[in-house]
């Protein structure tokens, strides 16, 4: 290593996530499928209503990976970030 060069600093402490999601899991009903979403349409995103917690009766968007439908029940480890709208018209996966 040349005498200019600095090692870098290893930083350990944390991955710079928020200490909020460490909490209870809060269940959460599907209400509507809205599409498909991710690079190759694995990723499914569902409307959802929050059955208890904080934020109860609230409804969401989120993206959900696996099989899905609509009446079935969500365990959220969070509900605080929702998902951001699918904007393009054309859909990959099933669901359209």
């Amino acid at each position: 290593m040349a005498k200019d060069q600095k090692q870098k600093e290893v930083k350990t402490a944390g991955t710079g996530r928020s200490d909020k999601i460490v909490g209870e899991a809060v269940p959460a009903i599907v209400e509507e499928v809205i599409g498909r979403t991710g690079f190759r349409g694995e990723i499914t995103q569902v409307k959802c209503n929050i059955l208890a917690g904080r934020d109860e009766g609230r409804s969401m968007r989120r993206n959900v990976k696996g099989p899905v439908r609509v009446g079935d029940t969500l365990m959220l480890r969070e509900t605080e970030i929702e998902a951001r709208r699918i904007r393009s018209s054309v859909s990959k996966g099933v669901y359209t």
